[in-house]
């Protein structure tokens, strides 16, 4: 599968309220290469200008399968859906790629994109992003510490990711 049914912008060109696509609408997150890739569902990222770079972060806990994938890779795609993929993305958030074949459970089709990531075929918007910081959350430097217990009574912090967005994909 090719790109030649998405049309190459700008990222300053998104004109979607970015707070309705990642926390409403949610997104994939996905690294790693065609013979070997994972995705996971998530409505926890970003969308903004640091170090005067366009930059997508995104969330991942540690027991995440898609958090291997993101390590070792250099780059993640952040994809983002129309409404009539919900189920697909609801499965691709509470299944794990380690049990299933996220793929082929939900109909999504897989595509190689210029740059060589992956994202996927029924996409609206894809962003491909090249990791320039990686931090994890730490318990100590929460201020309001109400959210500690309510968003990680595991203690399971997540590890985020700061990517430059390398090319912005809409659908023709």
């Amino acid at each position: 599968m090719n790109m030649n049914k998405f049309k190459n912008i700008k990222p300053e060109h998104i004109d979607q309220n970015v707070f309705k696509l990642i926390g409403k609408d949610w997104m994939l997150i996905t690294a790693g290469n065609m013979e070997s890739y994972n995705t996971m569902t998530a409505s926890w990222g970003q969308l903004g200008i640091l170090w005067n770079l366009p930059v997508a972060l995104c969330f991942i806990r540690p027991q995440r399968y898609t958090f291997e994938f993101t390590e070792r890779s250099d780059y993640y795609t952040l994809t983002f859906f129309e409404e009539k993929y919900r189920k697909a993305l609801n499965f691709c958030g509470t299944k794990s790629g380690r049990d299933y074949d996220k793929a082929k459970e939900t109909g999504l089709i897989p595509l190689v994109t210029d740059l060589e990531n992956i994202s996927f075929h029924e996409a609206s918007l894809i962003l491909e992003c090249k990791k320039i910081y990686a931090d994890n959350i730490k318990e100590s430097k929460f201020i309001e510490e109400k959210l500690v217990g309510k968003n990680y009574p595991k203690k399971d912090f997540h590890r985020f990711y700061i990517g430059e967005v390398k090319e912005a994909w809409i659908k023709k």
